[in-house]
């Protein structure tokens, strides 16, 4: 009690020096949300003065999906540089960075059971497949090779068969509603859960590595990774025609794709990304609805024969830079000092990249619209990054810290690195939010608590120490700097849209997202123009190159 008592002065304390802006607050919800009506999607930016959904409009239906690289991701980044520029945002530009992804997309896809009766099935192509040069016909085979023995006793048998790769998936039956939004009782226990005590911290970034399925000897990553080659080779040099996967969740047509690369650990400590396709031999690899693929496999269970089509078409296009989209208010006062905003700009392309993270993209857009249409004076220069390559490990954003700020093998700061203030995140879909995750930097509590209670009528504001992972804010906790990501209901995004068919414009929700631009806008507006920089934490030790527990994004 007496420590309580002690502590609960010093945070009023901190509250009372913490000035916000009730006006320019204000200004900011009446610029999202008053002025003229707008048209639906490619016309009007929605009610009041939003553009919010005109941008999602153009993300998703106009110029997606955007897999990194793809044709569709790069027209998206001519777009945004355009619009960004049209509405008077300076140094806005496609910044470059070193990538080893290869340009794709499929073109044509069709797959289909012919024997014993007909059925359009419900698959796409996994990213970085090859095509099938014309349609195919093969009899369906489950070969479940998880080992080295798996390829021994499948040697000779699969020449000309289409080949289910995966067990059949049990699916629950959907008794609980998909989507849903934080209850009090949930925020509250948010707020008060503790640091980690190990690992990565919770939230829906902080899952860990997957293990081997149950009863499968473990490998080691090299193990695996050498293995996995040899199976491509094995599909490859046995004459397969197509292999399938089923989708892991989801049930009623819904596929959850993803997950198309792997890493490759180099003797040097180095990460290679390696296209899962390419450890496939050049064998075309389709994802599935779980419904489809449960049914080809009771019926060849039950040793019925049956027949499969596919005809699948992709395209490879040379590699090139990937790129992060820039674009800056520059500051009246410190302009040297810098503020951030930003999500991914890319998504996987099994639906148009919506949730995941057109949303975040949309938002922090729609952050610099507000603060420039607004003409408002901000000491600090306030820029926006949306990411490339976060799907395949924050690949963007950790390629922008290390060029602007520091590189993690050394951890020399940058000149940059001093003025840096903090970066803010959007990355859990279309859900309201609801608070922001300290990402263990308690000095950052009183802030947040002061911005949050001008905020009141839209947020709850919950606060909590814990991490987050899986998203851009990590490239910048990485390297000590203040980074970010806001706590969102969950919506149906993990039931959902999370990297399936169904990440699409309709599971947006127009009043989330303005309500999350006009929260992110203050939220920036407030870092920008304080007296101080944000307080961080100590700097991090020195990572040797490859080691930085790079997971792959969300």
């Amino acid at each position: 009690m007496v420590v309580v008592l002690l502590l609960a002065p010093l945070l009023v304390l901190a509250q009372q020096q913490e000035k916000v802006d009730l006006n320019v607050i204000h200004k900011i919800k009446t610029a999202e949300l008053g002025g003229g009506g707008g048209g639906f999607g490619g016309g009007g930016g929605g009610r009041g003065g939003s553009q919010v959904m005109n941008i999602m409009y153009n993300l998703t239906d106009r110029y997606g999906p955007r897999l990194t690289n793809s044709p569709q991701f790069k027209a998206a980044g001519a777009w945004a540089e355009g619009q960004l520029k049209e509405w008077g945002l300076s140094n806005v530009h496609l910044e470059k960075w070193a990538s080893d992804i290869p340009g794709w997309q499929y073109t044509s896809y069709s797959g289909n059971m012919v024997e014993p009766t007909y059925q359009a099935l419900i698959g796409i192509p996994v990213a970085w497949t090859a095509g099938t040069s014309g349609p195919v016909t093969g009899e369906a085979v489950l070969a479940q090779i998880q080992t080295p023995a798996d390829l021994d006793k499948f040697h000779g048998k699969l020449k000309g068969k289409i080949v289910l790769t995966t067990a059949p998936v049990e699916l629950p039956f959907p008794t609980t509603p998909l989507a849903r939004r934080y209850t009090p009782d949930e925020l509250a226990e948010i707020a008060l859960e503790i640091l980690p005590t190990g690992g990565a911290g919770g939230g829906r970034g902080g899952r860990g590595g997957r293990g081997g399925a149950a009863g499968q000897p473990q490998m080691t990553q090299e193990e695996q990774r050498a293995f996995t080659a040899r199976r491509g080779t094995f599909w490859k040099d046995e004459g397969v025609l197509v292999t399938l996967q089923a989708s892991a969740r989801g049930e009623s047509g819904t596929l959850f794709g993803g997950g198309a690369q792997t890493s490759t650990r180099n003797p040097d400590g180095t990460s290679t990304r390696v296209p899962l396709a390419t450890l496939q031999g050049g064998v075309p690899q389709v994802s599935m609805t779980a419904e489809n693929y449960n049914r080809i496999a009771r019926l060849v269970e039950h040793n019925v024969p049956v027949k499969l089509q596919f005809d699948i078409k992709t395209e490879f296009i040379p590699n090139y830079d990937s790129f992060n989209v820039v674009a800056e208010i520059p500051g009246a006062t410190k302009p040297n000092e810098l503020v951030m905003v930003g999500g991914h700009f890319d998504s996987w392309h099994y639906g148009t990249g919506a949730t995941d993270n057109g949303a975040g993209s949309a938002i922090a857009m729609e952050v610099m619209r507000i603060l420039k249409s607004l003409n408002l004076k901000m000491d600090r220069t306030v820029r926006m990054a949306l990411w490339g390559g976060e799907e395949e490990g924050l690949l963007g954003s950790r390629a922008y810290v290390k060029e602007h700020f520091a590189d993690t093998a050394t951890m020399k700061p940058t000149t940059e690195h001093d003025n840096f203030s903090s970066y803010f995140n959007i990355d859990n879909g279309t859900g309201k939010i609801r608070g922001i995750y300290l990402q263990g930097n308690e000095m950052a509590r009183p802030i947040f608590e002061s911005w949050f209670a001008a905020l009141k009528d839209l947020t709850p504001g919950v606060i909590t120490i814990r991490n987050t992972g899986g998203t851009d804010h990590q490239s910048y906790d990485g390297v000590g700097l203040p980074g970010f990501q806001f706590i969102q209901d969950p919506m149906d995004y993990d039931t959902r849209t999370h990297h399936s068919n169904m990440d699409t414009y309709e599971r947006i929700q127009q009043g989330d997202m303005e309500q999350m631009a006009i929260i992110e806008a203050a939220f920036v507006y407030n870092a920008a123009t304080r007296p101080d920089k944000f307080p961080r934490k100590e700097l991090p030790a020195a990572q040797p190159a490859g080691r930085g527990g790079r997971g792959g994004g969300n």
